[in-house]
């Protein structure tokens, strides 16, 4: 049975339940709910290099930080318009990307993520060494309140915050998802799968691994600056090894190869960490949620084999697998 169909619709009425969160809900839960978008965009770009592209990663935290302190930095220079915030920010993870790319796309394995976790430690001490430009360990206040639009109202509280973020994770989500169904994401993974011989081929591999490590890079600088926009600071701590752990574990708990399943994962994670876990014991219980995860959905929530999926997929009958066919008796003869 085809439930293909039923993609928009059920799209079109989880976006419709995320809005009215905004009304029915309080000021605390309409933080979470925007945390969670935040890490989910995060989320979202290391799931792209690492189920996608093949480029398992613990450095998004490196250009998360570029498009927070970037953004931070417009706000000091009295700009609130959030619609450059996000350019400019996604415009700076990017050329971060762009510059690091040979160090990355050429590893593989353990390799990269030893790589992307050394560019992303390196990039936090830069941030707490660097005082004159990003205060240091102190970090950077911004508390303008930002404009998403010229002449609309400013972001002055945290239903108006929320709404921006799942504007802006939305679309960005939806944009990725069309993209990685175009021949363009097609390619990336047959470079995923068997990168020889799409190199035998004359397909640039590199040039292909170049771009998406590219486009990860934009979209944690877009979280970078939701991030300033939301919370008005930002620290070197926002990008520790802590946070990209996390970010990887929302991950796999979700399904690598999933955009959505990211999202999803990013939300058990945050919902784990800061709601279940507030009277202590957050690691022990994202340990449990991380084993749980593991030997009951090896695939994740909602990876190649999602529970979810199973649950629409028809069990073939014994009648139904069709008999192997006997050949036929001139194929014998001329075998003979």
């Amino acid at each position: 049975m085809n439930l293909r169909w039923l993609l928009y619709p059920a799209t079109a009425a989880l976006l419709a339940l995320l809005t009215s969160f905004a009304w029915t809900l309080n000021d605390y839960a309409n933080q979470m709910l925007t945390r969670i978008l935040i890490v989910g965009l995060l989320a979202v770009s290391v799931a792209l290099l690492t189920g996608v592209a093949g480029l398992p990663t613990l450095g998004q935290t490196a250009p998360y930080l570029v498009g927070a302190y970037t953004t931070a930095t417009l706000v000091h220079d009295e700009v609130h318009l959030g619609i450059l915030h996000l350019l400019t920010a996604a415009a700076a993870g990017a050329v971060f990307a762009l510059i690091t790319a040979p160090l990355v796309v050429y590893a593989r394995g353990v390799v990269v993520l030893m790589i992307t976790l050394a560019l992303g430690e390196l990039t936090s001490t830069v941030a707490a060494q660097w005082k004159s430009v990003t205060h240091g360990t102190d970090g950077m206040l911004a508390l303008a309140d930002v404009t998403p639009l010229p002449g609309m109202a400013e972001l002055g509280d945290d239903q108006s915050k929320y709404l921006y973020t799942l504007a802006v994770v939305a679309v960005l989500v939806a944009a990725l998802l069309l993209a990685l169904r175009s021949p363009a994401g097609a390619l990336l993974r047959a470079t995923r799968d068997d990168p020889r011989r799409m190199r035998a081929s004359g397909h640039p591999v590199a040039g292909y691994l170049t771009a998406a490590y590219v486009v990860a890079g934009a979209l944690a600088g877009v979280a970078g600056a939701l991030l300033v926009t939301t919370q008005s600071y930002v620290s070197p701590g926002d990008g520790g090894f802590d946070v990209a752990a996390l970010i990887l574990l929302a991950v796999v708990i979700g399904g690598a190869t999933s955009m959505v399943g990211a999202i999803a994962g990013a939300a058990l994670v945050v919902a784990t960490r800061d709601w279940l876990a507030s009277a202590g014991h957050a690691p022990l219980l994202l340990g449990i949620l991380f084993i749980a995860c593991v030997y009951l959905l090896p695939n994740g929530l909602l990876g190649d084999r999602a529970f979810a999926g199973a649950l629409f997929r028809r069990r073939p009958r014994r009648a139904d697998v069709p008999a192997p066919r006997e050949p036929a008796d001139e194929t014998i003869g001329a075998a003979r």
